[in-house]
């Protein structure tokens, strides 16, 4: 899954650069009251369902899928996978102190969003990482089946929408949609397992 010629500096690097860039791709989600698929998805309903932080909610709700990930892909990525999400959710918290948006047209943010969390999510895979939850069962899937880990995060995205159409009118969630378009576009044209892997 990831490139053994990768050294622990390589992957650091790629793991920050993926839980940063990925919290910033939240910010410009949540700025617009949009909201996602995958855990992140999820996470976002919760908090804006109950005002919780986005943050400790997409911590905790990732806890369950570590088991996972541990049993069936390695502690090795359990661990990167764990450091990505505190990245992640510690971006969330700290940047909205110092990023806001005076303008940002929701097509523009959509597809911002789409772009930069995408290219952060390839990142994290390139250096053996995820952001947890459905990314683990995705690349798990991909490893085993050869399902691109794009259409596997796509198809719950489906079901995570749905249930978005229950607190958000239907063109935010429209606006949204096109966001994790471009996201899962940019994974699963640019993410195939032999590109991480030496043969």
């Amino acid at each position: 899954m990831t490139n053994p010629s990768h050294t622990p500096l390589d992957d650091a690097q790629g793991i920050a650069y993926g839980g940063i860039v990925a919290g910033f791709g939240l910010l410009i989600l949540t700025s617009l009251g949009f909201v996602t698929g995958q855990t992140a998805g999820m996470a976002v309903l919760i908090s804006y369902a109950t005002g919780w932080s986005f943050g400790a909610v997409f911590f905790l709700i990732n806890i369950p899928f570590y088991w996972l990930g541990w049993k069936r892909i390695g502690p090795a990525f359990v661990w990167k996978s764990l450091a990505a999400v505190t990245l992640l959710s510690l971006t969330t918290a700290v940047l909205p102190h110092y990023v806001h948006f005076d303008l940002l047209h929701p097509a523009a943010g959509a597809i911002l969003f789409g772009l930069i969390t995408g290219s952060a999510l390839l990142a994290l895979f390139r250096h053996g990482s995820s952001l947890g939850g459905i990314g683990i069962v995705a690349l798990y899937l991909q490893d085993k089946t050869g399902l691109r880990a794009g259409w596997t995060q796509m198809g719950f995205d489906v079901a995570v929408f749905a249930l978005a159409l229950t607190l958000r009118d239907l063109e935010t969630v429209a606006w949204s949609f096109l966001g994790a378009v471009v996201m899962n576009m940019v994974i699963g044209i640019n993410h195939r397992r032999d590109r991480y892997v030496a043969t």
